[in-house]
């Protein structure tokens, strides 16, 4: 499986749905493309022909407004069929701007609301945990969204209840929708802070397949009692020069010659 093939297809099939819509979240999507492709094709335990396996790992994408992603992969590994992506966001349609966990194979929460999901997190761990199954959830969030404090109040109970079947991954991409993290609410430094919280952390560049793998083959055993997080850094628009690190596409639309530039750049 070339890895770096399933990024690039992320981030086409996120430019061709966009069209579709009308508007979507590029840049979002951009940053986290490996992050997706390593845990998908490279680390999660799933079934396709069983989504509801009781022993599958969970995925919660708490960054929900980047769910235009996620939707073709869960697609190309068979939750359902590719032809289906082709009513995103229109009347009737499962496919919409944030994933329904209700109406789509694969989705195991219905997020959106900024700061929600780790908490989510937290209760899918623990359940496990009191089933005794050995399966990991793995929430991943937005380095902005960590403004919001429920996070905490998950990470404090996470390392109060000995979580160590959950894994966050922080996708530092460096910019939100109101602009540059560090000048909105500053999150850095995030290992020191999960630290404090009793949480294990690694951090990692997020664009470097080989190192995300290398990072979740490192991570202890199912079994501990620590939870775990990696600070994935990232460029916000990455793979596409006009949208990397720019505050002017988190969400957009790409007609005429701008679709067709960019779809040859990433595809080149």
């Amino acid at each position: 499986m070339d890895l770096a093939d399933r990024a690039r297809f992320v981030r086409t099939e996120t430019v061709r749905l966009t069209r579709i819509a009308g508007a979507g979240h590029y840049s979002a999507v951009f940053s986290c493309a490996e992050i997706l492709a390593a845990l998908y094709y490279g680390e999660l335990r799933l079934d396709p022909a069983r989504p509801d396996w009781p022993d599958r790992d969970r995925f919660v994408m708490s960054k929900g407004h980047a769910a235009i992603g996620l939707y073709p992969v869960l697609a190309d590994l068979g939750f359902y069929d590719p032809s289906e992506l082709d009513t995103y966001t229109r009347l009737g349609s499962a496919f919409g701007d944030h994933p329904d966990a209700k109406r789509i194979p694969g989705v195991d929460f219905s997020s959106g609301s900024l700061g929600h999901g780790l908490s989510i997190c937290v209760g899918m761990a623990w359940a496990g945990r009191l089933r005794g199954s050995d399966h990991r959830t793995w929430c991943l969030l937005g380095d902005g969204e960590l403004a919001e404090g429920q996070v905490w109040e998950a990470a404090m109970a996470a390392a109060h209840y000995g979580l160590g079947n959950l894994v966050a991954v922080v996708d530092a991409n460096q910019l939100g929708i109101d602009g540059f993290v560090a000048d909105v609410m500053a999150a850095e430094p995030i290992e020191d802070r999960f630290a404090a919280f009793g949480w294990d952390t690694h951090r990692v560049d997020g664009h470097d397949l080989d190192a995300l793998l290398a990072t979740f083959d490192a991570l202890p055993a199912r079994g501990g009692d620590r939870p775990q997080v990696i600070v994935a850094d990232t460029v916000k628009g990455k793979g596409v020069a006009r949208m990397e690190l720019s505050p002017d596409w988190h969400v957009g639309n790409l007609v005429g010659a701008d679709y067709d530039d960019v779809m040859a750049e990433l595809t080149a």
